[in-house]
């Protein structure tokens, strides 16, 4: 994938960015100079390559250490609502602010 100039305008009027010309020719490389390593690290064969758990793991035995997952707090929903201005079947009720 490569980007072009009018890709790189697009992009900063979206991020409400003005780049001079040398910066936007700048960005333009960079950018696609990343897509190329990204390419480079895409044809790499990993196939029976096991996904690492945790990054040292590649250089020494690791055992990750996992509580058990039990409930720590009591249940307040109730007490924590008696606040709220709107509440129905447990849930915080709120203005659409979405049209």
């Amino acid at each position: 994938m490569s980007l072009s100039a009018s890709d790189i305008e697009r992009i900063a009027s979206l991020a409400r960015l003005q780049l001079a010309p040398d910066e936007s020719e700048r960005m333009l490389s960079q950018i696609n100079g990343f897509f190329d390593l990204v390419e480079r690290m895409r044809s790499v064969d990993t196939t029976g390559v096991e996904p690492l758990a945790h990054p040292v793991a590649a250089i020494e035995d690791v055992t990750l250490r996992l509580r058990d997952d039990v409930v720590s707090e009591p249940n307040n929903r109730e007490a924590n609502q008696k606040s709220a201005p709107a509440v129905e079947a447990g849930l915080f009720l709120v203005p659409k602010v979405i049209e």
